[in-house]
């Protein structure tokens, strides 16, 4: 059982969703989120908050979005993700009730899996990558002597919130 309500989900998801699918198709296409989305996603979070939690609760948020900036710029500074990566994750973060975390995460590393793997078969199947020829995230660029791959990680963070705010609307 999540700590997020049914209310405090449905008042998040309809704005949250159209984010979402933007951070995952921006990141597909481009190889980056939009500063705007990772800013409409805080927006979201800032005026419906307000509404979709107890106020004590909602200031605390806050303090998610601090500790994820910090871990993200250290984790962008040594190149284990990029900095948009880092900044929507921020954002994410006050969606997140702390209760919830390890399922949370679990729950990340399930979209994130499904979205590699998913992205890999894309890349490595010639009817498939056809089908997306301006998808900077499917090139395979030679970079000396190793081939770098591309992850669009915005294609497995923006689907894992959706679904956590989706898990309340089912357990009503």
């Amino acid at each position: 059982m999540l700590a997020t309500t049914w209310t405090t989900a449905a008042w998040f998801l309809p704005f949250v969703i159209p984010i979402a699918i933007w951070v995952a198709l921006s990141d597909l296409k481009t190889m980056k989120i939009p500063n705007k989305a990772v800013l409409a996603l805080m927006a979201v979070f800032v005026v419906v908050g307000l509404v979709a939690l107890p106020f004590n609760e909602y200031l605390w948020r806050y303090a998610h979005f601090g500790v994820v900036i910090v871990i993200g710029f250290v984790l962008s500074t040594v190149g284990l993700m990029g900095a948009g990566d880092a900044k929507f994750g921020a954002a994410m973060a006050p969606f997140i009730a702390l209760a919830d975390l390890g399922t949370f995460l679990f729950l990340l590393a399930g979209t994130t899996f499904a979205a590699l793997v998913l992205h890999t078969i894309i890349r490595y199947t010639p009817p498939l990558k056809r089908l997306f020829p301006t998808w900077e995230s499917l090139a395979v660029e030679e970079d000396r002597s190793f081939r770098k791959k591309r992850i669009p990680y915005g294609f497995g963070l923006a689907p894992a919130l959706v679904f956590y705010l989706l898990i309340p609307l089912f357990n009503g």
